[in-house]
């Protein structure tokens, strides 16, 4: 297995709500006029709180500052475990699922907070430029790691630093924020960015006009329909998160969908916002996803964590996580 580290570096930052008319001109740009920037990574998660963008430094530049963007402190780096060769966005996705034991858990156990970034194409982990020398030591026995430069992809090797922290012996890893799932079912999709032209106004009214009023349940409670979306556009593959409702609004054949049509339920983690600095919250639910080998899609954003679970498991995965939630406790 190989783990490349990309040669983004990139900001994490978050759009108040009431200040995202500011941020519109920048974010059109950037999302769909790729070739009017530089920007080749991008992303824009909306969740009930605020809007979460994770940007190149490039693309960082196309956003004004204002007192409704708040940056998170650090550049951050993406990594991405391929299954052999090829690029990121084209080999075979292995599944945060698949990865949270070899990556994930062992990166909390060394006190490395990750930063997760599923798309329909494969699983970016988010980890601070400052970090990637520990992560290096960390995953070297595990990975051949690989640096991309320049767009070639050549070795990279660890340099056998250290940062003290002993790894502890395996116990199990207690859930200690609170749990919700919100009643929508969500889609996890894609579209040929040859026809994003003929799509952008619809996707302009979803990004920035749907929201409305504050739906109810918008806060968290378990029963409730929550607004969340995401649009990412990185290194030229378009990724689409949103709900069965708002795909209904795209014409027939432009959405790419699995064979079975699958839909996914969401887990919300946190019943405060989270912060950078905690390590370990989505080892502490991946891994008994991965032990029950349950597929996920797992999306931090700047205030909340999201895993993405197949419909017919979401009673299994709630069941699971709350017997671990019960353990921290």
């Amino acid at each position: 297995m190989e783990l490349h580290i990309l040669e983004h570096s990139l900001k994490v930052a978050s759009i108040a709500k009431e200040g995202i008319q500011i941020c519109t001109h920048g974010l059109i740009k950037l999302a769909f006029l790729p070739s009017k920037t530089r920007c080749k990574f991008f992303s824009l998660t909306e969740t009930p709180e605020d809007y979460t963008i994770i940007v190149d430094e490039e693309g960082f530049k196309e956003l004004p500052q204002s007192e409704y963007l708040s940056v998170a402190e650090a550049t951050w780096l993406a990594l991405n475990v391929v299954s052999g060769g090829g690029s990121a966005t084209s080999s075979q996705p292995i599944g945060v699922t698949k990865i949270a034991k070899s990556v994930i858990a062992p990166l909390a156990d060394h006190n490395i907070s990750v930063f997760m970034l599923s798309t329909y194409q494969t699983d970016f982990i988010l980890v601070r430029e400052r970090d990637l020398p520990m992560v290096m030591h960390t995953l070297s026995s595990e990975f051949t790691l690989l640096r991309v430069v320049n767009g070639e992809t050549v070795a990279a090797n660890s340099t056998g630093v250290t940062n003290g922290f002993v790894k502890p012996k395996l116990v199990p890893r207690p859930i200690i924020h609170p749990l919700s799932s919100p009643s929508n079912m969500f889609c996890v999709t894609s579209l040929d960015p040859d026809t994003l032209p003929s799509v952008a106004t619809l996707l302009m009214d979803v990004m920035f006009y749907s929201s409305g009023v504050k739906e109810s349940g918008a806060s968290g409670d378990d029963s409730g329909h929550i607004r969340f979306f995401s649009f990412s556009l990185i290194e030229g593959y378009i990724s689409l998160v949103m709900d069965e409702q708002t795909t209904r609004r795209f014409p027939n054949n432009v959405l790419f969908t699995s064979a079975s049509g699958e839909l996914w339920k969401m887990v919300r983690i946190g019943g405060q916002p989270l912060g950078f600095d905690e390590c370990g919250i989505v080892a502490q639910i991946s891994e008994p996803l991965a032990t029950a080998d349950i597929p996920a899609y797992y999306i931090s954003t700047f205030k909340f964590d999201h895993a993405l679970v197949p419909e017919e498991n979401i009673q299994s995965v709630i069941g699971a996580l709350r017997t671990n939630e019960r353990a921290g406790h």
